[in-house]
């Protein structure tokens, strides 16, 4: 199984699957099981999602899938994980999978990942960023989510106790009580189960990206553009975690006209939130037929097979 080797000098495993233009897709590849399977459930997640995601694309593309999130979780890079070493190591995953160009999709945080590898290479045929608004996102919001993460993580053990399931756009941060469904959650009975080192990455990641000028940057992209978010995406965190509402969704629809004015298809999901709006079921009507269209012109000899 290939294997790239990160800025840290740690290494992650990929998978890759399918012929043609190549894309890649920061999935975890194996299916979930057991007991943390059961608890993805519980907060409206397959345990299968990167799975899913691979055989709908997979036909027609060759998918590259790596559990980033999974390693940087294992791995923490606690005062490295900035925007310049995130974009190096998804350009060395690119590589162990011999891609010379190739698509982007990420959710979230790593559709972020995304838009920051896009603006330091014009190795990137095409950008797809779900969960995240490429215009008006809440960065500062965001590091004070993340801090306030890393404030619980480095508390006591007995002090633990939080209201901060997803942090939007950061990383799963802790394990919920248990739940008929997420919508019956005790967000107030929310554990954290991360470490110091795990929440001040993202720390490290926040504080690097507040003086970014999202209006400055955004016209230096030329590759196609998908941008997609659930409608019900916003997230209203009380003082223990900041004390900030994140609207992922917000940015999204009150500047959809300017950034289709900047070449992005935006697609609004109606009434999903953070959660669903990830669901392979979702994702996918949105994504193959951009993919699709915005590959047309490729093919297989763009994307040369990974070397022996």
């Amino acid at each position: 199984m290939p294997e790239a080797r990160l800025h840290d000098g740690s290494t992650i495993e990929l998978e890759v699957h399918g012929e043609g233009p190549a894309v890649l897709v920061p999935v975890n590849p194996r299916p979930v099981e057991g007991l943390r399977a059961e608890e993805l459930r519980r907060w409206g997640n397959d345990p299968a999602l990167g799975r899913s995601l691979i055989d709908g694309l997979a036909d027609a593309y060759r998918v590259v899938a790596f559990d980033y999130e999974g390693q940087v979780l294992q791995v923490p890079k606690p005062d490295t994980l900035t925007p310049d070493n995130l974009a190096g190591d998804l350009l060395a995953v690119a590589d162990a999978a011999g891609a010379e160009r190739f698509a982007w999709y990420g959710y979230s945080w790593l559709a972020l990942a995304g838009l920051q590898l896009a603006l330091r290479s014009d190795r990137v045929e095409a950008l797809a960023m779900g969960g995240w608004p490429p215009l008006g996102a809440p960065y500062a919001e965001m590091l004070r989510v993340t801090i306030a993460t890393h404030d619980m993580a480095s508390a006591p053990s007995g002090a633990r106790q939080g209201g901060a399931g997803d942090a939007a756009a950061a990383a799963p941060s802790s394990q919920p009580a248990p739940a008929s469904s997420p919508e019956e959650i005790d967000w107030s009975t929310v554990e954290m189960t991360l470490s110091e080192a795990q929440t001040r990455q993202f720390v490290t990641l926040y504080q690097a990206l507040q003086g970014f000028d999202e209006r400055a940057a955004l016209p230096r992209l030329s590759c196609p553009r998908l941008c997609f978010v659930g409608s019900a995406d916003e997230v209203d965190y009380d003082q223990r975690w900041g004390g900030v509402d994140v609207s992922i969704a917000g940015p999204v629809v009150q500047r959809r006209a300017e950034l289709e004015a900047l070449g992005w298809q935006v697609e609004i999901l109606d009434g999903l939130d953070h959660t669903q709006a990830m669901q392979a079921a979702n994702v996918l009507p949105v994504l193959r037929p951009w993919l699709d269209t915005a590959l047309a012109a490729s093919g297989p000899g763009s994307t040369p097979a990974p070397p022996a």
